[in-house]
């Protein structure tokens, strides 16, 4: 936190200064109240503790004219004998408190905890507005598979500890998911879960995101702001990608990590956090640490606990459960009512490889139901490339083979048995006959 104290009797001046260095504060003197306010056109602070009485400008004008130029900045007035009904004037223009001189030093000090308080939650009511309500009930955790009730039951060992966490899996498989997961059953599920992902910002934008900055700090630094670290305070700080850190983000990351103390950019006070880290890839770390493009010490500080994601492929028996949880989820987003999917629609779903994950399986479907003019999921709404992906095909016989073909299309064609018979190349005889014979239903 920086500080700035403004009283014209230098005595006063001496002993704050004195005091709030001691206590590990960033401090500035100032003599006058038009010097406090042209200093604060060029640098910013958290506090001012400003004294009341003053020569050509008094405290309250100073005050008014400082938070002009940032509405950020907390004041506590110093008021002398007499003066209690100004200060109490002050704090209804802004002041957040006043003090009686001679200054209790103590108080004092409890003013300012209370200060950086109000000033972390006034970051983090800011960071709220502008997240989405996340879905803490986790219903879109599927685990029917023994992989994830693999994952799972870890997770919930996990979760127990406060040791750094690094998540690997291929993109979409769910990786923010079972970080959050973590730190909703952890100790600290009633503290903030801050994500970044550090691929989606430039190398600047994402260190002053990261650890904050101080007004001044940079070009268009107009106002401080506070870092990823202090807004995750007692909580868990997310690092999405983290394979994709620069290099030069990777060395400040690694000091911050052996004691988790760091400063703002623009400022050289240590500020201290207990935060929980958590991080996740899709790359293969060790080939970077190869390639010399991640830091092999880091890596180690990072991989203290690693969980290991299965791809969709790898948990066919979540397919179907997944599918009706989404189109449950789209069809009242959407305002369908849609009341499943048909057999030869999910057995498609069963078959295709999804290398998109449960990502690619969720997009699908909230297309689907928006294109879906029944109450059924069929063929003709899945995207060409899932209606046609047989890597995994299930049927075994010749006959097996096309009688799905034939459901298939004939579900596509609403069997419509001309139209079905055409695209296949067959009289519509032949296709009745092979209906019964098939023993194929309009379900």
């Amino acid at each position: 936190m920086h500080i700035l104290v403004v009283d014209d009797e230098e005595k006063q001046r001496d002993l704050l200064a004195g005091f709030l260095k001691k206590k590990g504060y960033e401090v500035t003197t100032l003599a006058s109240g038009r010097e406090a306010i042209e200093k604060n056109r060029t640098e910013g602070f958290d506090l001012v503790i400003l004294d009341l009485k003053m020569p050509e400008i008094d405290g309250i004008e100073t005050m008014t004219k400082m938070k002009e130029i940032d509405p950020q900045t907390y004041f506590i007035i110093l008021t002398g004998y007499g003066t209690v009904e100004s200060a109490v004037e002050a704090m209804k223009v802004g002041a957040y408190d006043y003090l009686n001189k001679p200054i209790n030093l103590d108080e004092l000090e409890l003013k300012i905890e209370r200060i950086y308080e109000a000033q972390r939650l006034h970051q983090e009511l800011e960071v709220l507005r502008n997240e989405v309500k996340e879905d803490s009930s986790f219903e879109s955790f599927i685990a029917e598979s023994e992989k994830m009730k693999e994952v799972l039951g870890f997770i919930s060992r996990v979760a127990k500890s406060n040791s750094t966490v690094l998540i690997l899996g291929q993109s979409g498989t769910g990786k923010e998911l079972v970080a959050r997961l973590i730190h909703q059953t952890s100790m600290r599920k009633n503290n903030r879960f801050i994500p970044i992902s550090c691929a989606a910002l430039p190398e600047t934008l994402l260190e002053s995101e990261l650890f904050g900055y101080e007004r001044g700090a940079f070009s268009g630094a107009e106002k401080r702001k506070l870092g990823k670290f202090e807004l995750a305070h007692q909580g868990t700080l997310f690092l999405d990608e983290i394979g994709d850190l620069p290099i030069s983000i990777q060395i400040k990351l690694l000091r911050v990590l052996q004691e988790f103390i760091f400063e703002r950019l623009g400022s050289n006070t240590p500020i201290s956090v207990d935060v929980r880290l958590i991080s996740a890839t899709n790359q293969d770390l060790k080939e970077k640490i190869a390639d010399r493009t991640f830091r092999e010490d880091l890596y180690y500080r990072l991989n203290v606990i690693t969980i290991v994601l299965p791809t969709l492929k790898e948990r066919k028996e979540d397919i179907k459960p997944l599918t009706e949880y989404f189109i449950n989820k789209f069809s009242q987003k959407h305002n369908k009512p849609i009341r499943g999917i048909s057999k030869i629609a999910l057995n498609q779903f069963l078959r295709y490889d999804w290398p998109g994950n449960v990502r690619e399986l969720e997009n699908v479907i909230e297309r689907a139901v928006v294109l879906c003019r029944r109450d059924l999921l069929e063929i003709r709404d899945i995207p060409l490339a899932v209606e046609t992906g047989r890597q995994n095909y299930g049927a075994e016989t010749l006959s097996d083979v096309a009688k799905e073909h034939i459901e298939m299309v004939l579900e596509k064609t609403d069997w419509n048995l001309s139209e079905t018979a055409k695209r296949l190349g067959i009289h519509r005889n032949t296709l009745r006959l092979k209906i019964k014979e098939y023993g194929i239903k309009n379900e």
